[in-house]
């Protein structure tokens, strides 16, 4: 079963909808300059509030790492994804000092940024949408097929682009983990659209359901 993270929530209300429709994550932003940048105020509720129903994962851009641990218990967070310039001494850093699990994140352009990841030891490996001057949120897709360039032992996030229309073919070409959406999902930036999620979600689901055998068309023989 393909898990789904919803990422770019900035309030409980959406954080709710997205957990009744069963996702596996939420994600919140902490990157200000983003659109979807969630209050640090209204974080410090829906994390401690969400906790028990799905994984509540920080993304962060180059955030100094006592920030990103002040953040991190704040917001009752149990993922850290990281979409910046960390290096893998940082991402073991930031796993120790939160005890949270670390989804590190690659901007893909050509094989070798996804390559690259081979140096991280973390829990999971994002890929998105190198688009230049953005670390995410882009709305574009990457060539899934680069996906098989990666060391397939850690569990594989898509990102980028993804919609309802187009998810089933990510899946499809990628069988990952678990499948990021923000952009896809939404009325405007940072406010989910609930026809928008029910339908990703379907998708998601329609993906995953196994094809029905083929039956033969052709007539059989009766017995003389």
């Amino acid at each position: 079963m393909t898990r789904i993270k919803i990422c770019g929530v900035t309030n409980l209300e959406d954080a709710e909808r997205a957990a009744d429709l069963g996702a596996w994550a939420i994600g919140l932003i902490f990157h200000r300059p983003s659109p979807r940048a969630c209050d640090p105020l209204v974080a410090t509720q829906i994390g401690p509030s969400m906790r028990r129903r799905v994984e509540v994962a920080g993304v962060f851009v180059n955030e100094p790492l006592d920030e990103l641990a002040r953040t991190a218990e704040l917001s009752a967070l149990s993922l850290l994804q990281l979409h910046g310039d960390e290096g893998p001494s940082y991402c073991a850093e930031a796993a120790r000092r939160t005890g949270c699990r670390v989804i590190k994140a690659a901007r893909v352009r050509d094989s070798a940024s996804v390559q690259a990841l081979r140096a991280f030891h973390v829990d999971y490996q994002l890929l998105d949408t190198h688009v230049t001057g953005l670390p995410g949120g882009t709305g574009e897709t990457f060539a899934w097929e680069l996906a098989g360039k990666r060391r397939k032992s850690v569990p594989l996030i898509v990102s980028g682009g993804l919609t309802a229309d187009n998810v089933g073919e990510a899946i499809a070409a990628t069988r990952p983990f678990a499948v990021d959406v923000a952009t896809g999902t939404e009325a405007s930036p940072g406010r989910k659209d609930q026809g928008r999620l029910t339908a990703f979600f379907r998708a998601v689901e329609a993906a995953d359901a196994p094809t029905p055998p083929r039956t033969s068309s052709a007539p059989q023989e009766t017995a003389a």
